[in-house]
Protein backbone atom coordinates (compact mmCIF):
# COMPACT_ATOMS: atom_id res chain seq x y z
CA UNK A 1 0.00 0.00 0.00
CA UNK A 2 1.32 3.40 -1.05
CA UNK A 3 0.55 6.59 0.82
CA UNK A 4 0.82 9.47 -1.66
CA UNK A 5 0.92 13.02 -0.32
CA UNK A 6 0.68 15.99 -2.68
CA UNK A 7 1.76 19.38 -1.37
CA UNK A 8 0.00 22.65 -2.19
CA UNK A 9 -3.25 21.23 -3.62
CA UNK A 10 -6.88 21.32 -2.52
CA UNK A 11 -8.59 19.04 -5.05
CA UNK A 12 -7.32 15.48 -5.48
CA UNK A 13 -9.63 14.23 -8.24
CA UNK A 14 -7.39 14.55 -11.33
CA UNK A 15 -4.45 13.02 -9.50
CA UNK A 16 -6.53 10.11 -8.21
CA UNK A 17 -7.70 9.31 -11.73
CA UNK A 18 -4.11 9.35 -13.02
CA UNK A 19 -2.88 7.05 -10.25
CA UNK A 20 -5.74 4.62 -10.94
CA UNK A 21 -4.35 4.06 -14.43
CA UNK A 22 -1.33 2.41 -12.73
CA UNK A 23 -2.75 1.07 -9.46
CA UNK A 24 -6.03 -0.40 -8.25
CA UNK A 25 -7.82 1.64 -5.54
CA UNK A 26 -6.82 -0.95 -2.92
CA UNK A 27 -3.14 -0.28 -3.58
CA UNK A 28 -2.93 3.37 -2.55
CA UNK A 29 -4.26 6.24 -0.47
CA UNK A 30 -3.92 9.81 -1.68
CA UNK A 31 -3.80 12.77 0.70
CA UNK A 32 -3.35 16.50 0.57
CA UNK A 33 -0.58 17.58 2.91
CA UNK A 34 -3.11 19.00 5.37
CA UNK A 35 -5.08 15.73 5.39
CA UNK A 36 -1.96 13.67 5.98
CA UNK A 37 -0.71 15.94 8.76
CA UNK A 38 -4.09 15.78 10.50
CA UNK A 39 -4.13 11.99 10.20
CA UNK A 40 -0.58 11.35 11.37
CA UNK A 41 -0.09 14.11 13.94
CA UNK A 42 3.51 14.11 15.11
CA UNK A 43 4.21 10.67 13.66
CA UNK A 44 5.39 11.23 10.06
CA UNK A 45 7.23 7.89 9.68
CA UNK A 46 4.42 6.03 7.91
CA UNK A 47 5.98 3.38 5.59
CA UNK A 48 5.64 3.62 1.82
CA UNK A 49 4.85 7.33 1.98
CA UNK A 50 5.75 9.31 -1.14
CA UNK A 51 5.55 13.12 -1.30
CA UNK A 52 4.98 15.02 -4.52
CA UNK A 53 5.33 18.72 -5.38
CA UNK A 54 8.08 19.79 -3.00
CA UNK A 55 8.36 22.80 -5.33
CA UNK A 56 4.84 23.92 -4.24
CA UNK A 57 3.91 24.39 -7.89
CA UNK A 58 0.36 25.37 -8.82
CA UNK A 59 0.72 23.75 -12.26
CA UNK A 60 -1.40 20.58 -12.21
CA UNK A 61 0.38 19.17 -15.26
CA UNK A 62 3.76 19.58 -13.53
CA UNK A 63 2.48 17.60 -10.55
CA UNK A 64 0.91 14.95 -12.77
CA UNK A 65 4.18 14.51 -14.64
CA UNK A 66 5.92 13.86 -11.30
CA UNK A 67 3.34 11.21 -10.41
CA UNK A 68 3.51 9.64 -13.87
CA UNK A 69 7.31 9.49 -13.75
CA UNK A 70 7.34 7.86 -10.31
CA UNK A 71 4.74 5.23 -11.20
CA UNK A 72 6.38 4.58 -14.57
CA UNK A 73 9.59 3.61 -12.71
CA UNK A 74 7.78 1.70 -9.96
CA UNK A 75 5.50 -0.34 -12.22
CA UNK A 76 7.42 -0.41 -15.48
CA UNK A 77 4.36 0.88 -17.33
CA UNK A 78 4.18 3.84 -19.68
CA UNK A 79 0.51 4.42 -20.58
CA UNK A 80 0.40 5.91 -24.08
CA UNK A 81 -2.10 8.64 -23.12
CA UNK A 82 0.47 10.14 -20.76
CA UNK A 83 -1.02 12.27 -17.99
CA UNK A 84 -4.35 12.81 -19.77
CA UNK A 85 -7.35 11.55 -17.79
CA UNK A 86 -10.14 13.55 -19.50
CA UNK A 87 -12.87 12.25 -21.76
CA UNK A 88 -12.21 14.59 -24.72
CA UNK A 89 -8.58 14.63 -25.87
CA UNK A 90 -9.54 15.84 -29.38
CA UNK A 91 -11.10 18.92 -27.81
CA UNK A 92 -7.80 19.63 -26.05
CA UNK A 93 -5.99 19.17 -29.37
CA UNK A 94 -8.29 21.72 -31.00
CA UNK A 95 -7.61 24.21 -28.21
CA UNK A 96 -3.88 23.74 -28.75
CA UNK A 97 -4.26 24.33 -32.50
CA UNK A 98 -6.24 27.51 -31.77
CA UNK A 99 -3.56 28.77 -29.38
CA UNK A 100 -0.35 27.64 -31.08
CA UNK A 101 -1.39 27.88 -34.77
CA UNK A 102 1.21 25.31 -35.77
CA UNK A 103 0.96 21.51 -35.91
CA UNK A 104 4.58 20.93 -34.92
CA UNK A 105 4.11 23.05 -31.80
CA UNK A 106 0.90 21.19 -31.00
CA UNK A 107 2.67 17.86 -31.31
CA UNK A 108 5.49 19.07 -29.08
CA UNK A 109 3.02 20.25 -26.43
CA UNK A 110 1.20 16.90 -26.46
CA UNK A 111 4.52 15.09 -26.12
CA UNK A 112 6.36 17.26 -23.60
CA UNK A 113 3.55 18.68 -21.46
CA UNK A 114 1.14 15.76 -21.54
CA UNK A 115 3.63 12.90 -22.19
CA UNK A 116 1.58 11.32 -24.99
CA UNK A 117 3.11 8.60 -27.13
CA UNK A 118 3.68 9.29 -30.83
CA UNK A 119 0.88 6.96 -31.93
CA UNK A 120 -1.73 8.80 -29.85
CA UNK A 121 -0.44 12.18 -31.06
CA UNK A 122 -0.91 10.98 -34.66
CA UNK A 123 -4.42 9.76 -33.83
CA UNK A 124 -5.41 13.08 -32.21
CA UNK A 125 -4.00 15.40 -34.85
CA UNK A 126 -5.35 13.30 -37.74
CA UNK A 127 -8.81 13.11 -36.17
CA UNK A 128 -8.93 16.83 -35.37
CA UNK A 129 -7.87 17.85 -38.88
CA UNK A 130 -10.43 15.53 -40.46
CA UNK A 131 -13.18 16.97 -38.25
CA UNK A 132 -12.27 20.48 -39.33
CA UNK A 133 -12.25 19.40 -42.96
CA UNK A 134 -15.68 17.75 -42.90
CA UNK A 135 -17.75 19.96 -40.60
CA UNK A 136 -15.80 22.88 -39.11
CA UNK A 137 -17.51 24.95 -36.43
CA UNK A 138 -21.27 24.58 -35.79
CA UNK A 139 -23.56 26.92 -37.78
CA UNK A 140 -25.15 29.92 -36.04
CA UNK A 141 -28.08 29.07 -33.73
CA UNK A 142 -27.75 25.35 -34.45
CA UNK A 143 -28.20 22.70 -31.79
CA UNK A 144 -27.77 18.97 -31.51
CA UNK A 145 -31.12 17.43 -30.57
CA UNK A 146 -31.10 14.21 -28.54
CA UNK A 147 -34.23 12.16 -27.75
CA UNK A 148 -33.76 9.38 -25.19
CA UNK A 149 -35.60 6.05 -25.08
CA UNK A 150 -34.53 4.43 -21.79
CA UNK A 151 -35.63 0.87 -22.55
CA UNK A 152 -33.85 -2.32 -23.65
CA UNK A 153 -34.93 -5.95 -24.08
CA UNK A 154 -32.30 -7.07 -21.53
CA UNK A 155 -29.49 -5.40 -19.58
CA UNK A 156 -25.93 -6.17 -20.73
CA UNK A 157 -23.29 -7.22 -18.22
CA UNK A 158 -21.16 -4.08 -18.75
CA UNK A 159 -24.01 -1.56 -19.16
CA UNK A 160 -24.27 1.55 -16.96
CA UNK A 161 -26.75 3.50 -19.12
CA UNK A 162 -30.37 4.30 -18.37
CA UNK A 163 -31.88 1.01 -19.48
CA UNK A 164 -35.16 -0.51 -18.27
CA UNK A 165 -37.09 -3.66 -19.10
CA UNK A 166 -40.79 -2.77 -18.90
CA UNK A 167 -44.21 -3.57 -20.36
CA UNK A 168 -45.72 -1.97 -23.46
CA UNK A 169 -48.14 -0.03 -21.26
CA UNK A 170 -45.23 1.60 -19.41
CA UNK A 171 -43.54 2.50 -22.68
CA UNK A 172 -46.81 4.04 -23.89
CA UNK A 173 -47.01 6.11 -20.69
CA UNK A 174 -43.45 7.32 -21.21
CA UNK A 175 -44.09 8.22 -24.85
CA UNK A 176 -47.01 10.47 -23.88
CA UNK A 177 -44.73 12.47 -21.58
CA UNK A 178 -41.92 12.52 -24.16
CA UNK A 179 -44.24 13.83 -26.87
CA UNK A 180 -45.21 16.67 -24.55
CA UNK A 181 -41.53 17.59 -24.14
CA UNK A 182 -40.95 17.32 -27.90
CA UNK A 183 -43.87 19.68 -28.57
CA UNK A 184 -42.64 22.19 -25.99
CA UNK A 185 -39.02 22.12 -27.18
CA UNK A 186 -40.05 22.37 -30.84
CA UNK A 187 -42.22 25.41 -30.16
CA UNK A 188 -39.56 27.18 -28.11
CA UNK A 189 -36.85 26.43 -30.68
CA UNK A 190 -38.91 28.16 -33.37
CA UNK A 191 -39.66 31.12 -31.10
CA UNK A 192 -36.00 31.60 -30.15
CA UNK A 193 -34.51 30.94 -33.61
CA UNK A 194 -32.79 27.66 -32.75
CA UNK A 195 -32.66 24.82 -35.28
CA UNK A 196 -31.47 21.23 -35.20
CA UNK A 197 -28.31 20.56 -37.19
CA UNK A 198 -28.50 16.91 -36.10
CA UNK A 199 -31.17 14.74 -34.49
CA UNK A 200 -30.13 11.65 -32.55
CA UNK A 201 -32.58 9.19 -31.00
CA UNK A 202 -30.65 7.05 -28.53
CA UNK A 203 -31.09 5.06 -25.36
CA UNK A 204 -31.37 2.37 -24.22
CA UNK A 205 -32.55 0.86 -27.46
CA UNK A 206 -35.11 2.97 -29.36
CA UNK A 207 -36.13 -0.03 -31.48
CA UNK A 208 -37.42 -1.67 -28.31
CA UNK A 209 -40.52 0.32 -29.30
CA UNK A 210 -43.07 -1.39 -31.55
CA UNK A 211 -43.34 -0.21 -35.14
CA UNK A 212 -46.50 1.69 -34.18
CA UNK A 213 -44.82 3.37 -31.21
CA UNK A 214 -41.80 4.26 -33.33
CA UNK A 215 -44.09 5.77 -35.95
CA UNK A 216 -45.83 7.78 -33.24
CA UNK A 217 -42.52 9.09 -31.88
CA UNK A 218 -41.12 10.05 -35.29
CA UNK A 219 -44.39 11.70 -36.32
CA UNK A 220 -44.21 13.83 -33.16
CA UNK A 221 -40.66 14.83 -34.04
CA UNK A 222 -41.64 15.75 -37.61
CA UNK A 223 -44.67 17.75 -36.48
CA UNK A 224 -42.73 19.83 -33.97
CA UNK A 225 -39.12 19.98 -35.18
CA UNK A 226 -37.86 21.15 -38.58
CA UNK A 227 -36.38 17.73 -39.38
CA UNK A 228 -35.97 18.69 -43.02
CA UNK A 229 -33.34 21.29 -42.14
CA UNK A 230 -31.26 18.80 -40.13
CA UNK A 231 -28.29 17.52 -42.09
CA UNK A 232 -28.40 14.27 -40.15
CA UNK A 233 -31.10 12.13 -38.51
CA UNK A 234 -29.99 9.06 -36.56
CA UNK A 235 -31.71 6.27 -34.64
CA UNK A 236 -29.83 3.73 -32.57
CA UNK A 237 -31.35 0.41 -33.61
CA UNK A 238 -28.65 -1.15 -31.47
CA UNK A 239 -29.89 -4.60 -30.59
CA UNK A 240 -30.32 -6.78 -33.70
CA UNK A 241 -33.13 -8.73 -32.01
CA UNK A 242 -35.26 -5.54 -31.99
CA UNK A 243 -34.91 -4.82 -35.74
CA UNK A 244 -37.81 -5.77 -38.01
CA UNK A 245 -38.76 -4.93 -41.58
CA UNK A 246 -41.76 -2.97 -40.26
CA UNK A 247 -39.62 -0.79 -38.00
CA UNK A 248 -37.09 -0.14 -40.76
CA UNK A 249 -39.93 0.85 -43.10
CA UNK A 250 -41.15 3.36 -40.49
CA UNK A 251 -37.62 4.70 -40.02
CA UNK A 252 -37.08 5.16 -43.77
CA UNK A 253 -40.51 6.75 -44.29
CA UNK A 254 -39.74 9.44 -41.72
CA UNK A 255 -36.48 10.45 -43.39
CA UNK A 256 -33.98 8.89 -40.98
CA UNK A 257 -30.68 8.49 -42.84
CA UNK A 258 -28.60 6.63 -40.26
CA UNK A 259 -29.06 3.73 -37.86
CA UNK A 260 -26.76 1.83 -35.53
CA UNK A 261 -26.65 -1.96 -35.39
CA UNK A 262 -24.41 -2.84 -32.47
CA UNK A 263 -23.12 -6.43 -32.47
CA UNK A 264 -20.44 -5.84 -29.76
CA UNK A 265 -19.16 -9.32 -30.66
CA UNK A 266 -19.80 -11.99 -33.27
CA UNK A 267 -18.91 -14.77 -30.83
CA UNK A 268 -22.00 -16.70 -29.69
CA UNK A 269 -20.49 -17.59 -26.30
CA UNK A 270 -19.58 -13.95 -25.65
CA UNK A 271 -23.08 -12.74 -26.47
CA UNK A 272 -24.47 -15.20 -23.93
CA UNK A 273 -21.95 -14.12 -21.29
CA UNK A 274 -22.74 -10.41 -21.61
CA UNK A 275 -26.51 -10.91 -21.52
CA UNK A 276 -27.40 -10.43 -25.16
CA UNK A 277 -30.47 -12.29 -26.37
CA UNK A 278 -29.44 -12.51 -30.02
CA UNK A 279 -27.08 -14.61 -32.11
CA UNK A 280 -24.40 -13.72 -34.67
CA UNK A 281 -26.87 -14.80 -37.37
CA UNK A 282 -29.37 -12.24 -36.06
CA UNK A 283 -26.73 -9.54 -36.56
CA UNK A 284 -26.12 -10.56 -40.16
CA UNK A 285 -29.86 -10.69 -40.82
CA UNK A 286 -30.29 -7.19 -39.35
CA UNK A 287 -27.70 -5.81 -41.78
CA UNK A 288 -29.44 -7.51 -44.69
CA UNK A 289 -32.78 -6.03 -43.60
CA UNK A 290 -31.23 -2.55 -43.43
CA UNK A 291 -29.81 -3.02 -46.94
CA UNK A 292 -33.19 -4.17 -48.24
CA UNK A 293 -34.86 -1.14 -46.66
CA UNK A 294 -32.29 1.15 -48.37
CA UNK A 295 -31.14 2.78 -45.12
CA UNK A 296 -28.36 5.09 -46.39
CA UNK A 297 -25.89 4.69 -43.52
CA UNK A 298 -25.32 2.02 -40.87
CA UNK A 299 -22.99 2.24 -37.87
CA UNK A 300 -21.76 -0.86 -36.05
CA UNK A 301 -20.26 -0.96 -32.55
CA UNK A 302 -17.83 -3.62 -31.36
CA UNK A 303 -16.00 -3.91 -28.04
CA UNK A 304 -12.38 -4.87 -27.36
CA UNK A 305 -11.78 -6.63 -24.06
CA UNK A 306 -15.04 -8.49 -23.50
CA UNK A 307 -14.99 -11.35 -20.95
CA UNK A 308 -13.18 -14.53 -22.07
CA UNK A 309 -12.34 -13.12 -25.51
CA UNK A 310 -8.86 -13.49 -26.97
CA UNK A 311 -7.42 -11.39 -29.82
CA UNK A 312 -8.36 -14.09 -32.34
CA UNK A 313 -12.01 -13.87 -31.21
CA UNK A 314 -11.95 -10.10 -31.68
CA UNK A 315 -10.33 -10.53 -35.09
CA UNK A 316 -13.15 -12.83 -36.22
CA UNK A 317 -15.70 -10.25 -35.08
CA UNK A 318 -13.89 -7.45 -36.88
CA UNK A 319 -13.55 -9.36 -40.14
CA UNK A 320 -17.17 -10.49 -40.01
CA UNK A 321 -18.46 -6.95 -39.49
CA UNK A 322 -16.20 -5.54 -42.20
CA UNK A 323 -17.66 -8.07 -44.64
CA UNK A 324 -21.08 -6.44 -44.00
CA UNK A 325 -19.63 -3.05 -45.08
CA UNK A 326 -21.10 -0.61 -42.53
CA UNK A 327 -20.47 3.05 -43.30
CA UNK A 328 -19.24 3.64 -39.73
CA UNK A 329 -17.63 1.28 -37.25
CA UNK A 330 -16.94 2.29 -33.66
CA UNK A 331 -14.34 0.30 -31.76
CA UNK A 332 -14.97 0.57 -28.04
CA UNK A 333 -12.61 -0.44 -25.28
CA UNK A 334 -14.52 -2.17 -22.49
CA UNK A 335 -15.10 0.18 -19.55
CA UNK A 336 -16.06 -1.45 -16.26
CA UNK A 337 -18.42 1.13 -14.78
CA UNK A 338 -19.55 1.24 -11.16
CA UNK A 339 -23.20 0.85 -12.20
CA UNK A 340 -22.59 -2.29 -14.28
CA UNK A 341 -23.07 -5.89 -13.19
CA UNK A 342 -19.52 -6.71 -14.31
CA UNK A 343 -17.97 -4.57 -11.60
CA UNK A 344 -19.83 -6.64 -9.01
CA UNK A 345 -18.52 -9.86 -10.53
CA UNK A 346 -14.90 -8.68 -11.01
CA UNK A 347 -14.06 -5.09 -9.94
CA UNK A 348 -10.42 -5.37 -11.11
CA UNK A 349 -11.25 -6.88 -14.51
CA UNK A 350 -9.99 -3.93 -16.56
CA UNK A 351 -6.57 -3.86 -14.87
CA UNK A 352 -5.66 -7.28 -16.27
CA UNK A 353 -6.72 -6.59 -19.86
CA UNK A 354 -4.17 -4.02 -21.05
CA UNK A 355 -1.93 -6.14 -23.29
CA UNK A 356 -4.80 -8.14 -24.75
CA UNK A 357 -6.79 -4.99 -25.55
CA UNK A 358 -3.77 -3.24 -27.06
CA UNK A 359 -3.38 -6.12 -29.51
CA UNK A 360 -7.08 -5.90 -30.40
CA UNK A 361 -6.97 -2.13 -30.95
CA UNK A 362 -3.85 -2.44 -33.10
CA UNK A 363 -5.69 -5.01 -35.23
CA UNK A 364 -8.67 -2.72 -35.67
CA UNK A 365 -6.54 0.26 -36.64
CA UNK A 366 -4.67 -1.75 -39.28
CA UNK A 367 -7.66 -3.58 -40.78
CA UNK A 368 -9.94 -0.54 -40.83
CA UNK A 369 -7.29 1.59 -42.49
CA UNK A 370 -6.75 -1.09 -45.14
CA UNK A 371 -10.52 -1.20 -45.73
CA UNK A 372 -10.70 2.56 -46.36
CA UNK A 373 -12.01 3.78 -42.99
CA UNK A 374 -10.52 6.68 -41.10
CA UNK A 375 -10.93 7.86 -37.50
CA UNK A 376 -13.41 10.75 -37.20
CA UNK A 377 -14.08 11.00 -33.46
CA UNK A 378 -12.84 9.51 -30.23
CA UNK A 379 -13.37 9.71 -26.52
CA UNK A 380 -12.13 8.07 -23.33
CA UNK A 381 -13.87 6.81 -20.20
CA UNK A 382 -12.95 5.91 -16.66
CA UNK A 383 -12.09 2.30 -15.88
CA UNK A 384 -11.25 1.43 -19.48
CA UNK A 385 -9.16 -1.67 -20.01
CA UNK A 386 -5.58 -0.46 -20.42
CA UNK A 387 -6.75 3.18 -20.11
CA UNK A 388 -7.13 3.24 -23.90
CA UNK A 389 -9.91 4.88 -25.96
CA UNK A 390 -13.04 4.48 -28.08
CA UNK A 391 -12.60 5.40 -31.75
CA UNK A 392 -15.29 5.97 -34.36
CA UNK A 393 -14.17 5.15 -37.91
CA UNK A 394 -16.03 6.12 -41.09
CA UNK A 395 -15.86 5.65 -44.80
CA UNK A 396 -15.11 8.88 -46.63
CA UNK A 397 -17.92 11.41 -46.31
CA UNK A 398 -20.05 9.43 -43.83
CA UNK A 399 -19.17 10.72 -40.33
CA UNK A 400 -21.83 11.14 -37.64
CA UNK A 401 -21.92 14.91 -37.04
CA UNK A 402 -23.74 14.53 -33.71
CA UNK A 403 -20.87 12.38 -32.35
CA UNK A 404 -18.34 15.02 -33.34
CA UNK A 405 -20.31 17.91 -31.85
CA UNK A 406 -21.02 16.18 -28.54
CA UNK A 407 -17.29 15.61 -28.05
CA UNK A 408 -15.97 19.00 -29.22
CA UNK A 409 -18.46 20.86 -26.93
CA UNK A 410 -18.94 23.93 -29.14
CA UNK A 411 -22.68 23.55 -29.64
CA UNK A 412 -25.78 23.61 -27.44
CA UNK A 413 -27.25 20.15 -26.95
CA UNK A 414 -30.98 19.85 -26.28
CA UNK A 415 -31.59 16.46 -24.67
CA UNK A 416 -35.15 15.22 -24.24
CA UNK A 417 -36.46 12.29 -22.25
CA UNK A 418 -35.38 10.44 -19.12
CA UNK A 419 -31.62 10.62 -18.58
CA UNK A 420 -31.14 13.38 -21.17
CA UNK A 421 -28.50 15.96 -20.22
CA UNK A 422 -28.87 19.22 -22.13
CA UNK A 423 -25.83 21.50 -22.36
CA UNK A 424 -26.15 25.23 -22.94
CA UNK A 425 -23.12 26.56 -24.82
CA UNK A 426 -21.81 30.09 -24.21
CA UNK A 427 -19.42 30.78 -27.12
CA UNK A 428 -18.00 34.03 -25.72
CA UNK A 429 -16.73 32.17 -22.67
CA UNK A 430 -16.32 28.78 -24.39
CA UNK A 431 -18.20 27.04 -21.59
CA UNK A 432 -21.15 24.70 -21.12
CA UNK A 433 -23.83 24.61 -18.44
CA UNK A 434 -25.51 21.25 -17.84
CA UNK A 435 -29.31 21.14 -17.67
CA UNK A 436 -30.22 17.55 -16.76
CA UNK A 437 -33.48 15.66 -16.88
CA UNK A 438 -33.95 13.03 -14.17
CA UNK A 439 -32.80 9.56 -15.26
CA UNK A 440 -35.62 7.45 -13.79
CA UNK A 441 -38.39 7.26 -16.39
CA UNK A 442 -41.20 7.13 -13.79
CA UNK A 443 -39.90 10.21 -12.01
CA UNK A 444 -39.46 11.90 -15.40
CA UNK A 445 -43.16 11.33 -16.13
CA UNK A 446 -44.30 12.62 -12.74
CA UNK A 447 -41.99 15.67 -12.81
CA UNK A 448 -42.26 16.56 -16.49
CA UNK A 449 -43.31 20.16 -15.83
CA UNK A 450 -40.16 20.66 -13.80
CA UNK A 451 -38.04 19.32 -16.71
CA UNK A 452 -39.69 21.86 -19.04
CA UNK A 453 -39.12 24.67 -16.55
CA UNK A 454 -35.43 23.80 -16.33
CA UNK A 455 -35.08 24.13 -20.09
CA UNK A 456 -37.08 27.35 -20.14
CA UNK A 457 -34.97 29.00 -17.45
CA UNK A 458 -31.53 27.63 -18.34
CA UNK A 459 -31.68 27.39 -22.13
CA UNK A 460 -34.47 29.27 -23.90
CA UNK A 461 -34.39 32.33 -21.63
CA UNK A 462 -30.60 32.38 -21.98
CA UNK A 463 -30.93 32.30 -25.78
CA UNK A 464 -33.32 35.28 -25.62
CA UNK A 465 -30.84 37.20 -23.47
CA UNK A 466 -28.21 36.76 -26.15
CA UNK A 467 -30.43 38.07 -28.95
Amino acid sequence: MYNFVIRNIANKYDYTELIKIFLSPEEFELYTEDEFDALMGENKSCPNTVYFNDELSEDRNFIKRQIYGFLNKERGKRPPWGILTGVRPVKLTGELFDRLKNENLVRRELSETYLLGEEKIDLLTDTYKYQQEICGMPPHNSVGLYIGIPFCPTRCLYCSFTSNQVSDSEIARYLEALKTEIAYVGRRMKETGLWAESIYIGGGTPTTLTAEQLDELLAAAEENIDTGRAIEFTIEAGRPDTITEEKLEVIKRHGVQRISINPQSMEKRTLELIGRSHTPEDIINAFHKADAACIPMVNADIIAGLPEEEPEDFLRTLESILSLEPENLTVHTLAVKRASRLVEVDPDYHYRQAERVKEMLDMSKRLLSEAGYRPYYLYRQKHMAGAFENVGYCKEGTPCIYNIRIMEEHQTILALGAGGISKMYYPEENRLERVPNVSNYEIYISRLEEMLERKEKNIFMEVKKGC
